[in-house]
């Protein structure tokens, strides 16, 4: 399977799989920032993403931006 690189707004991309959950993508930012992967809150518009969600099932696609807060 493919690798996708998601933008979070801190401009960092993140190679991950299309079957992995928001919670992994959480994991790896926080292991790349230093943050508390359970303060991480990633959205698009006024959508919260849920960590036990895919990112195929939020439909988010490779260079696709989020909105990390």
């Amino acid at each position: 399977m493919a690798l996708i690189e998601v933008i979070a707004n801190d401009r960092l991309g993140r190679k991950v799989q299309p079957d992995d959950t928001v919670g992994d993508l959480k994991k790896l930012i926080a292991a790349q920032t230093g943050t508390d992967a359970s303060k991480i809150q990633l959205k698009k518009w006024y959508t919260i993403f849920k960590d036990h969600i895919t990112l195929s099932d939020y439909e988010i696609h490779d260079g696709q931006s989020l909105e990390m807060y």
